[in-house]
């Protein structure tokens, strides 16, 4: 087992060192199988926040995730799926989606691009749960190759923007409190905005700080001359960038908007996959890329170096979440535009351990894998 696992690490690693400018990060095959097979469980699990969050939309206390595990020779590969309400994903879908799969036809955990596509295909959307095997599969490669991934990338993981701490929809005096916590902690602040207690919300934080911030929408603007006005006086109160203004599919406004637009637009929930990447193109100034959307590491990578290639800025965000997941975002930071990976510091109950807040950014650990380790028992099963 020893050595079969010294040959993984070694023929990976010479290629990963190829691999590392493309837009697709693929191990290649090799002749050597063993009569081990990867075995998937999981166990739901319910994040509890620290604050009321409330976005353009609704509100919520609670986070439901399901957390992943693939064992695969004597190795634990960790996972997750964090599911916000947008998404439509529920814990009995993700387990739903998980028991289909089945990995008895792959002997090579290394055979990323393979097992993926494989997991893509068995349904469409589910993209959380499609995460929750990207994450794990990709943590059990690193470990068996004895590498964390932002080294696998070519990236430098000391190199990443400041992460924004967000700050949700709520009264003056909450939105003063949450500001006052963040204050020595981080250097930009994300406000959730999208409604007519905009300008009230801004004016509550600038009672407290002057860190710059950035704004998201979650698509509450409707009429695009408002929205460029308040976008001005946004400006000039200290914000630095725009994120969803309007619905997802009013791509001629946004492109208005954005051309218009003192400031970057970001697109978030107008992109989810690759697919959607080349069409914002002109639409939005950057894409805010995130795993539960995406499907994973594996096609954030590509996203991620897409959206370079067409001349894009590039953010890379999270839902609430525990460090399992912001661990495996951690390793895709490296060089981008805008952080928010701030998910598991808005929560009370985080189970693992992993990437950690230092002078206002989230820099991953270098443990091999994603670098996250549970802090606790977890009873992972397949009920």
């Amino acid at each position: 087992m020893q050595n079969r696992r010294q040959f993984l690490r070694n023929s990976a690693l010479a290629v990963a060192t190829l691999a590392v400018p493309k837009t697709s990060f693929a191990f290649p095959g090799n002749k050597r199988h063993s009569s081990n097979k990867m075995k998937l469980s999981w166990t739901p699990y319910n994040l509890q926040l620290n604050h009321t969050f409330t976005i353009s939309g609704y509100s919520r206390t609670t986070t439901p995730v399901v957390l992943t595990k693939i064992e695969y020779e004597g190795l634990e590969g960790y996972g997750e799926a964090s599911l916000p309400q947008y998404l439509g994903e529920t814990q009995a879908s993700v387990i739903d989606f998980l028991k289909k799969i089945d990995f008895s036809a792959f002997n090579d955990p290394t055979h990323i691009e393979e097992i993926l596509e494989y997991v893509d295909g068995i349904a469409e959307k589910n993209t959380a749960a499609k995460a929750s095997v990207d994450i794990a599969l990709h943590d059990l490669v690193g470990k068996i190759i004895g590498a964390p991934w932002y080294k696998m990338y070519g990236l430098n993981k000391a190199d990443v923007p400041d992460t924004t701490f967000t700050i949700g929809i709520d009264t003056d005096e909450v939105v003063r409190e949450k500001t006052r916590e963040a204050i020595g902690r981080f250097h930009i602040l994300k406000v959730k905005v999208g409604g007519p207690d905009d300008k009230r919300m801004i004016e509550a934080i600038r009672s407290v700080t002057d860190l710059p911030l950035s704004v998201d929408a979650n698509q509450g603007w409707k009429d695009r001359e408002q929205a460029l006005d308040m976008i001005f006086w946004l400006k000039e109160h200290g914000v630095v960038m725009v994120e969803q203004p309007m619905s997802k599919t009013d791509f001629d406004n946004i492109a208005w908007l954005t051309r218009h637009s003192p400031l970057p637009i970001f697109a978030d929930e107008s992109v989810q996959r690759l697919a959607d990447v080349e069409r914002t193109k002109g639409v939005f100034s950057g894409i805010n890329i995130k795993l539960m959307k995406c499907t994973g590491m594996h096609e954030a990578w590509k996203m991620r170096n897409l959206a370079k290639a067409l001349g894009m800025k590039v953010m890379i965000g999270c839902m609430t979440e525990t460090s399992c997941a912001i661990s495996a975002a951690a390793q895709l930071s490296s060089g981008l535009d805008f952080a928010d990976l701030d998910g598991a510091l808005l929560i009370s109950n985080d189970c693992y351990n992993g990437a950690t807040l230092q002078n206002g950014k989230i820099i991953a650990t270098d443990l091999p894998g994603i670098g996250a380790i549970p802090n606790r028992d977890i009873s992972f099963g397949r009920d």
